[in-house]
């Protein structure tokens, strides 16, 4: 039987590989993305996991939240990286500090 603590590692692991994610890759901005929609995909699997094992409908309803808000992310970041794709003519993160408003 699956018990809350295999959720709860689950979602640690995701949550390391997310922030691993982050640190070790500083120059594609796609996967910086990817990393950061793992961490949110681990709080939402610890929220689903809480919810359900202290029998509330409070945690899944915030992690219908958390999906909006991670929606909401990578379409924003992903227009943005488009329109600096079209200035630069490239995503790399060095070249992220010459953009100006």
């Amino acid at each position: 039987m699956i018990s809350l603590n295999h959720y709860l590692a689950v979602g640690a692991i995701l949550f390391v590989l997310g922030v691993l994610g982050i640190f070790i890759n500083r120059r594609n901005v796609i996967l910086m993305l990817m990393a950061i929609e793992l961490i949110l995909l681990a709080v939402n699997i610890n929220l689903v996991a809480f919810s359900a094992f202290l029998g509330d409908l409070a945690g899944q309803v915030m992690a219908m939240f958390v999906l909006t808000v991670a929606a909401a992310e990578a379409a924003i970041g992903l227009a943005i990286l488009v329109i600096f794709f079209r200035r630069r003519g490239s995503i790399a993160v060095d070249q992220v500090n010459r953009m100006r408003g």
